[in-house]
């Protein structure tokens, strides 16, 4: 069961890190942000906003079905599709991708706000990262953030995702 202290602490990281990451996309004119990056199949930063966007969907969805089921296999839950999708990066400003990083992450955060102790340690199996408890899945929240983070940087990642079965190609 999560302690108060544990679930403060997720919600002190997922907006510390949500916030350096918002930095770094506002330090990037338009121009800069359309340019390939390094890592995460040469993405745009503002591919990655989008990708970000709609992984953050997908992982709330993820929770959400593993708060009303038991371990729920998570494989084909999306999540509704966020404003500004991958396929749509590029049509979009900084501005416009940075609100709707914030908007989902509102979205997010009140579903946190929702969760008992007890629903915690919930689980939900998904094939590309295995049987996760809900504040599993939330913590990879801030972790993702801080992989991108380093990315939109040009540094190494220093998180790297544990996939159980090689890194998918999430350009679709």
């Amino acid at each position: 069961m999560a302690t108060d202290e544990q679930v403060q602490d997720l919600k002190k990281k997922m907006r510390a890190e949500r916030g350096k990451l918002l930095d770094a996309f506002n330090a990037l004119g338009e121009d800069d942000a359309e340019r390939s990056t390094s890592g995460e199949g040469e993405w745009s930063a503002k591919q990655q906003m989008s990708h970000l966007c709609e992984m953050e969907s997908a992982y709330r969805a993820w929770v959400e079905q593993a708060l009303t089921e038991d371990n729920p296999n998570v494989d084909n839950v999306f999540g509704g599709p966020p404003a500004i999708t991958l396929t749509k990066a590029h049509d979009h400003t900084v501005a416009e991708h940075m609100a709707e990083m914030r908007h989902q992450r509102a979205l997010t955060e009140a579903v946190i706000d929702g969760i008992t102790a007890e629903q915690f340690e919930r689980t939900a199996t998904q094939q590309m990262f295995g049987t996760l408890t809900v504040m599993q899945w939330l913590r990879s929240y801030y972790r993702h953030d801080r992989m991108h983070n380093d990315q939109v940087r040009g540094q190494d990642p220093t998180y790297k995702p544990r996939f159980t079965s090689g890194e998918p190609d999430q350009r679709r």
